[in-house]
């Protein structure tokens, strides 16, 4: 019997929100979204202390992430001394860079589970703007090896680390233990 699948076939893409939660979110206000993006930001900085200083020069450049299965996108400033973010309805123009991609891909590629590379010759994410900066901000975010789900549930305690790591194995995505408790990798 023959194989159905076709040899050169791309691998689906990250999962994307279903359009009609998309549409639900639309109409929510966004100014609860910034307590809870200035929390992540600040838990980021103590975690990883060394994620914006290694950016550089690129580290007062202003990164427009924008999920394209969310009805709202994130201005990041990344400056070492008082990294800021901003969550807005669209991108405001004079980004120095725009990240455009499913949310699933962002946070993937953020903490180092998905290939950003692939990603981007696969269309699934679209860069604009200083590649150079971007390219500073991936570098940035490779080395700290983010895991968001102790990053947002770590302010439980131990408690959150627990449940951060059993979603991540019920997910199929385990992660070396220094990953989830935010100590070096071996590389």
């Amino acid at each position: 019997m023959p194989n159905s699948a076709t040899p050169n076939a791309a691998p689906p893409g990250p999962p994307v929100l279903p359009p009609w939660l998309t549409h639900a979110m639309a109409p929510l206000p966004l100014g609860p979204l910034q307590p809870l993006l200035t929390l992540t930001l600040s838990r980021i900085g103590r975690l990883h202390p060394d994620l914006y200083g290694r950016l550089g020069e690129h580290a007062e450049k202003r990164f427009g992430i924008a999920p394209t299965d969310l009805p709202f996108a994130f201005v990041l400033e990344p400056r070492p001394e008082r990294p800021q973010a901003r969550v807005v309805r669209r991108l405001p123009p004079g980004l120095d860079v725009r990240i455009r991609g499913p949310l699933s891909g962002l946070i993937g590629m953020a903490e180092g589970r998905l290939d950003g590379d692939a990603l981007f010759f696969s269309r699934t994410l679209s860069i604009e703007g200083d590649m150079e900066a971007t390219l500073a901000l991936r570098n940035a975010l490779d080395d700290a090896r983010l895991d968001f789900g102790v990053i947002l549930l770590g302010c439980l305690g131990p408690l959150g680390t627990r449940v951060a790591e059993m979603l991540r194995r019920q997910s199929g995505q385990s992660r070396p233990a220094s990953a989830i408790s935010g100590g070096s990798s071996w590389n």
